[in-house]
C-alpha cells in the first residue's frame, strides 16, 4: 500500500478502551457468527480508530 502512497493509521495505545477488546495495537480484530454478526463488544474500539484515522487526515489536510 505504500508504493501507492497510502498512509497507514492505526490506533497504537492511544485510548484504555483498546485494552478490553484484546489491545491489538495494528487495529480492531473482530470474529463474526455465521449470520455475519460481529462477536463481542468491538465498537468502542473500532470508534477510536474511526476518531484516529479522523484526525490523521484532518492533519494532513490542514
Amino acid at each position: 500500500m505504500y508504493h501507492w502512497g497510502a498512509i497507514v493509521v492505526t490506533p497504537g495505545y492511544t485510548d484504555a478502551v483498546l485494552f478490553t477488546t484484546g489491545g491489538n495495537p495494528y487495529g480492531t480484530s473482530a470474529t463474526v457468527d455465521q449470520q455475519g454478526n460481529i462477536v463481542g463488544d468491538v465498537k468502542p474500539a473500532i470508534e477510536v480508530q474511526v476518531r484516529r484515522m479522523l484526525e490523521v487526515a484532518n492533519k494532513l489536510t490542514a
